[in-house]
């Protein structure tokens, strides 16, 4: 398989939409619906965050770098179909993204409500990138 142009054949809008739906998962998560729960198991005032608010400005990076990942793993990989993209999506969540968010957990004196929100979001953010990427045409 060639190695050139595995991100610029790459379809640039599938990416972008799967960037958004990661996004909008931990909009709905952490933002609509379990934003007061964050705050208390993150054991963090509005006040304490005031100072960090300019980070959300850096947020939508993270998603974005995801999806670019996820395209050029499930190109090389060669998924044309969503079963197959979900079920090395979920190998690619597993194995690698809930590993490395692991770390956080075991090393720090972080709350397991805490790690369960953030396991969920990212779960369903890699999932919902994964399957836009691998199903778009």
């Amino acid at each position: 398989m060639p190695t050139t142009g595995i991100i610029v054949g790459d379809n640039w809008l599938a990416i972008g939409a799967g960037a958004i739906a990661f996004y909008a998962v931990g909009f709905i998560i952490y933002g609509a619906v379990f934003s007061k729960l964050w705050m208390q198991l993150s054991g963090f005032t509005k006040e304490q965050l005031a100072p960090h608010t300019w980070k959300m400005a850096v947020s939508p990076i993270m998603p974005i770098l995801t999806a670019i990942g996820l395209a050029i793993i499930l190109k090389l990989a060669q998924v044309d179909n969503l079963a197959t993209g979900l079920v090395v999506t979920f190998q690619i969540w597993l194995f690698l993204i809930l590993s490395t968010r692991l770390y956080s957990f075991v090393y720090s004196p972080e709350r397991p409500g805490l790690l369960a929100m953030d396991t969920i979001h990212l779960l369903l953010g890699t999932m919902a990138a994964g399957a836009i990427i691998s199903a778009w045409p």
